[in-house]
């Protein structure tokens, strides 16, 4: 043994050690400890040499452009979607353990069965609402995820959970996270176009499809066949030299003050937007020119049909096909707006008169969204494009008390997706006996957006922004891959 003159010098230490000295050092190591945890992370927030905005991918992908298609007003999962025989069983009867529930709207009346038949469709046997024959025809290739739940049961922050992953405003929507991902693949049409329908925009807005804090450059192009981009002809009177000379003392003036500033990206953004605005002169009339599309396509799309609603939205389907063919990476197609004084007449929200309100929106989305995504299939486009088909939430399996219609079921939900590393004819999770509540395999909106994130070659927790002392991801803090309905 050494004695104590002799003992060496690190074991003096620990032999003179106090309480006191070791919680001192304990707390100061644990903080260093973190600290080289959060830097490490910080570190592989990407691989080696990404970058983003330069077409590049954390790995190889299978979808290089995104379609949305979203139904706003929350289309009922139990009428369109995922067939529910216990509702036709015990139709009139209360719902068990929930006879006095109180939802969005108040009280809850009986269950109530779906006013339409549901039959088999494609070689996978998908059942399938009667309301919905010409989209019956893709039943072999879409992948439904019948448990969805949201957070909220208001429309306005509903929309926005589903577009951004966050129920509050101020964060960017898929298709800006998309946007900086990937960039531009093209040199004269948005990176990103929001369509939408005729009857207005949808709840919360332009918040749907924002940047947030992403740069200015990632929000969203509004672009639909009833409001054209405006002011892109050149004034009359301008002739072509001066308007040449005058562009490139723009330029100067704006790369100067550009590099003394490079901060501000909103100026950025909007120098980048007029200089894509004059590139737009030739190529936004001609991509929005329908006229050029031969007259059975338009019969098939149905852009003549008598119901100007449907006539409407199958020439935004007709616009869509056409960005998706130009290579614009994502396109928000809307189909219906915003509530209005009289539940269920502008969007899906069908509080009071279930039977007619979806017997006026079903024909209007059901031929022109199954020609567009035909029209995909038959050019190879849906090889690298993957369609979702989303909405807010869902609806309740019983009627709201002293009316023929549902209230706000923010409990299960359901979204799709097809086309590009999707596997079709098949369905991932179901809500209960009754659709009342996501029961098996309960899935979220940040799983989704991790598994579309997957498929254009992205892992969801690497594809980040900082952001007010956090690395902020589409999928929030969550978030996990649904493989069974990957091919």
């Amino acid at each position: 043994m050494w004695s104590k003159t002799a003992m060496p010098q690190p074991l003096q230490q620990l032999r003179n050690l106090t309480r006191r000295h070791f919680l001192s050092d304990m707390t100061t190591g644990l903080t260093g400890v973190s600290l080289l945890q959060l830097l490490s992370g910080r570190a592989m927030a990407a691989p080696e040499g990404w970058q983003p905005g330069r077409n590049q991918t954390h790995f190889a992908p299978k979808a290089k452009r995104v379609l949305q298609i979203m139904c706003p007003g929350a289309a009922s999962h139990m009428d369109l979607w995922e067939h529910k025989p216990s509702l036709e069983k015990y139709h009139g009867k209360p719902l068990p353990g929930e006879e006095n529930m109180v939802s969005f709207q108040g009280k809850n009346g009986n269950l109530m069965r779906s006013p339409w038949d549901f039959k088999p469709a494609g070689e996978c046997g998908k059942m399938w609402s009667s309301m919905l024959p010409h989209m019956a025809e893709h039943a072999d290739d879409i992948a439904f995820v019948h448990s969805l739940h949201s957070k909220t049961n208001t429309h306005g922050p509903g929309c926005v959970f589903m577009n951004t992953g966050h129920a509050t405003e101020g964060f960017p929507s898929a298709g800006a996270w998309i946007s900086y991902a990937l960039g531009s693949d093209n040199d004269n049409l948005p990176t990103y176009v929001a369509i939408q329908d005729l009857r207005g925009e949808p709840p919360n807005g332009k918040a749907n499809w924002t940047n947030g804090f992403l740069p200015a450059r990632h929000q969203a192009i509004m672009m639909s066949d009833q409001q054209p981009i405006r002011n892109l002809r050149t004034p009359e009177g301008i002739a072509p030299r001066k308007e040449e000379a005058s562009r490139r003392l723009l330029d100067q003036l704006n790369e100067q003050y550009a590099a003394a500033h490079p901060a501000e990206s909103d100026l950025q953004a909007r120098i980048a937007a007029y200089e894509l605005a004059a590139k737009m002169q030739l190529s936004a009339p001609e991509v929005s020119d329908l006229s050029r599309e031969s007259a059975e396509v338009h019969r098939t799309y149905g852009t003549d049909d008598s119901n100007h609603l449907k006539a409407a939205y199958a020439r935004n389907c007709l616009l869509a096909r056409r960005l998706l063919e130009r290579n614009v990476r994502h396109v928000s197609l809307y189909c219906a707006s915003r509530a209005s004084g009289v539940d269920g007449l502008l969007n899906w929200d069908a509080h009071k008169t279930l039977k007619s309100d979806y017997e006026r929106h079903c024909p209007i989305f059901d031929q022109p969204t199954a020609a567009l995504l035909s029209d995909l299939k038959r050019s190879g486009l849906l090889d690298d494009t993957l369609v979702l088909w989303t909405t807010e939430f869902g609806r309740m399996p019983t009627h709201q008390q002293g009316t023929a219609g549902r209230d706000h079921n923010p409990d299960g939900f359901t979204a799709w997706m097809m086309g590009a590393g999707v596997q079709g004819g098949v369905s991932y999770g179901a809500t209960d006996e009754f659709g009342r509540r996501a029961e098996m395999n309960p899935t979220t909106v940040w799983d989704f957006y991790a598994t579309v994130l997957h498929l254009l070659g992205f892992d969801h927790e690497q594809l980040t922004w900082y952001h007010n002392g956090l690395d902020r991801r589409l999928t929030d803090v969550h978030g996990h891959l649904i493989r069974e309905i990957l091919s």
